[in-house]
């Protein structure tokens, strides 16, 4: 297919496609699926080889939000039964990322619920991390709090933090109709003040909140042109108790030609499947491998992921590996360079980033919306989950265990 070679010289060469190009990705036929995600597997083995990069996610502070993010389980309004607590001392979040690390992740990601941190947050989190990284040598930490003001991501920088996630989540033209209490510019700005203070930018979207493709095209050009070094793509679980529990559009296949698409337009960053993979791809996420780079290690912010073991069991039968604490998980000319430095690729002028997961509130969480249950669907279910219109609680587990909780984590 002309197209697709097309689309693998220019991510080899990290130049962007076209729209017109980035579209036909989204509109190709499954009988060329197979195609597709060969292409897109090219594209990330020439700048990942076949490592995946694991992440860990220690949710801080769950549920109470004042935002009303339409696909947030932690939303103001929301009925979800999910877990409610505030903030979890320096030891214990410390002991909750410990489990992770034991499973082979990289990168810790420290969640909080709410519109943004108060300056008495962040010197909570500026010892969570410093407690996090005393006791853990070489790892990384990624901070996701929501809005940023003035100074407070140079303080989380000086506290230790690697990287701030902010995530677009959906196209300018639509943030109005998922969001009212904060503005795209908002989450645009806060992603300029984390890259302004030297932290990696991390920022990323949602699919499967009834989008177009247009849409979904919009957004990470939008994420292009802030070149982050992380982009998580996340796939809405509706839970029940939002205003988004009856929207099911996703298929595994719809959910592979969005993560082909992402790659060939953000060749050299790291993609990374976020919250959903486990409902949305289901069998397919091995497959899904080819394209993303990264995923997360067990549970989500508010549901639960498929077991550990798991995760890692999958990455090994696909015939891929675990990245190593002493291995650098982006290439040399961005690795080398920070954030701003490819403007000669083509990756843009970085307008902002920041991002991590996906999120609900002042735009933090990764996953509210996104996170999702252990078990596979049976077959007979999965017509059902592509037919909008039905609450699927028996699709979505809420998270018991883990942080916020007596119960050992899911690692």
């Amino acid at each position: 297919m002309d197209l697709l070679n097309t689309l693998v010289d220019k991510g080899l060469r990290r130049e962007l496609p076209t729209r017109e190009e980035a579209l036909a990705v989204l509109a190709t036929s499954d009988d060329d699926l197979l195609d597709v995600v060969a292409a897109a597997g090219k594209v990330r083995r020439h700048w990942f080889g076949r490592r995946v990069k694991l992440n860990y996610l220690v949710n801080l502070k769950s549920g109470l939000c004042p935002e009303d993010c339409s696909y947030c389980s932690q939303r103001l309004g929301s009925t979800a039964g999910i877990l409610k607590y505030t903030w979890l001392k320096p030891d214990e979040a410390s002991k909750a990322a410990a489990a992770g690390l034991a499973g082979g992740a990289k990168r810790v990601c420290l969640v909080a619920s709410g519109r943004g941190p108060t300056d008495r947050d962040v010197d909570r989190v500026s010892d969570t991390i410093k407690a996090i990284k005393d006791q853990n040598e070489g790892v990384e930490v990624c901070a996701c709090l929501g809005l940023l003001s003035d100074g407070q991501a140079e303080r989380l920088r000086d506290a230790g933090a690697d990287a701030y996630n902010h995530n677009l989540n959906t196209s300018e033209a639509t943030y109005g109709d998922i969001t009212t209490t904060h503005t795209y510019a908002d989450r645009v700005d806060t992603v300029q003040k984390a890259h302004s203070a030297g932290l990696s930018a991390c920022s990323g979207l949602i699919a499967g909140m009834g989008e177009s493709d247009e849409d979904l095209v919009d957004v990470v050009y939008s994420l292009r042109e802030l070149d982050p070094d992380s982009v998580p793509v996340n796939f809405l679980i509706p839970f029940e108790g939002t205003p988004l529990a009856k929207e099911w559009h996703l298929t595994p296949q719809r959910c592979l030609r969005i993560l082909a698409m992402v790659r060939f337009v953000c060749p050299d960053v790291e993609v990374r499947i976020a919250g959903g993979r486990e409902v949305h791809l289901r069998t397919m996420q091995p497959l899904a491998l080819n394209l993303a780079n990264s995923i997360f290690l067990g549970d989500y912010l508010t549901s639960e992921g498929q077991a550990g073991k798991a995760d890692l069991d999958m990455i090994a039968d696909a015939g891929f590996e675990v990245e190593g604490a002493d291995q650098v998980t982006l290439p040399d000319h961005r690795a080398a360079g920070g954030c701003g430095s490819h403007a000669e690729a083509g990756c843009g002028a970085h307008e902002g980033a920041g991002g991590c997961g996906t999120h609900g509130g002042g735009g933090c969480g990764t996953h509210e919306g996104a996170g999702v249950c252990g078990s596979v669907p049976a077959a007979a279910e999965r017509s059902e989950q592509s037919e909008p219109g039905e609450v699927r609680s028996d699709l979505v587990a809420v998270r018991r265990r883990g942080a916020g909780t007596d119960l050992a984590p899911n690692a």
